[in-house]
């Protein structure tokens, strides 16, 4: 039986994909960046999440990039877990992404509601159980910017599910997020995971298990050093690790999203500025000001290749 309050302990990272041409995931090209992230102590990865775009990319597009950097991920960190997000706007079709990274041996799947339609709770929760028979625990990602909330009474029905080992919020609702930890406590083993960049320390305060910020993919080492400080009870060097990790989000403020991301790491040689369509890349001016930005944080960033 997986322990969820271990799998989701720790700095999860929400890996990008590193991709040879747009739209094009390439384990090769992620190599640099995972070993950085090694190096820099990160956990565990999360691949096709928001930050990885995985809804853009076909299911076809899963499987070998999935395998070849679990693969390295192991290498790497010997047990490091490495979890698969397989969000659709259907059941059908998550279950076909489901199948398509098993090949990857995944820690565990993360889903999402269903995207586009607004479902009834029901709905949701029968969406969930589908995943009941694949052999895989779930991790369950509540992400209302892109999916269907997930409201108190799914919430319960859903961590209740003995498939089900943990859950990933998003919300960026600390009250919610209360409710999250309040549930998953009803079971001994069931983790909870906090993704609100600029509620970190928040998050671990109301009861989060771990944290998988995006900007991990920047800045590792700091949000490892957030959670360390956290977990020591070093509670003013959190808080000081909160407030970089707050001037590290402001790129966002430059060029919202994953080009933005993919264009600093480029800049450290690290990642292909490639993303998949409709998504383009950055412009020269956006770079430049990206670089700007972050140039008084450099000693926080990612190691350069």
């Amino acid at each position: 039986m997986t322990d969820g309050r271990a799998l989701l302990s720790g700095v999860m990272v929400p890996l990008v994909t590193p991709m040879s041409a747009p739209g094009e995931p390439s384990a090769a090209a992620a190599y640099g960046l995972l070993d950085a992230l090694a190096q820099a102590g990160a956990r565990s990865l999360m691949l096709f999440g928001s930050n990885g775009e995985g809804p853009l990319l076909p299911t076809s597009a899963l499987t070998e990039f999935a395998a070849g950097v679990a693969a390295r991920w192991r290498e790497l960190t010997g047990d490091g877990p490495v979890l698969a997000n397989v969000t659709a706007a259907g059941t059908a079709e998550a279950l076909e992404r489901a199948a398509a990274v098993r090949l990857a041996e995944p820690d565990a799947l993360v889903v999402s509601p269903p995207i586009y339609y607004r479902h009834r709770d029901d709905e949701v929760v029968a969406h969930f159980a589908a995943f009941a028979g694949l052999g895989v625990p779930v991790v369950a990602y509540n992400v209302p910017s892109y999916s269907v909330p997930m409201t108190p009474a799914v919430l319960d029905e859903v961590l209740a599910m003995p498939h089900v080992v943990g859950i990933k919020d998003s919300s960026g609702d600390l009250a919610l997020l209360g409710r999250v930890v309040a549930a998953a406590r009803r079971r001994p083993d069931v983790g909870v995971s906090q993704g609100s960049e600029t509620q970190l320390v928040a998050g671990l305060e109301a009861g989060a298990d771990g944290i998988v910020p995006g900007i991990a993919n920047l800045a590792p080492v700091l949000c490892v050093e957030l959670y360390d400080a956290f977990r020591s009870g070093r509670t003013a060097a959190a808080d000081a690790a909160q407030e970089t990790a707050d001037r590290v989000v402001a790129l966002h403020t430059v060029r919202r999203g994953v080009p933005a991301v993919k264009a600093v790491l480029e800049s450290r040689g690290l990642c292909p500025p490639h993303v998949a369509a409709p998504f383009v890349p950055v412009t020269p001016d956006e770079r430049a000001a990206l670089l700007d930005l972050l140039r008084p944080l450099d000693a926080h960033l990612i190691a350069p290749r």
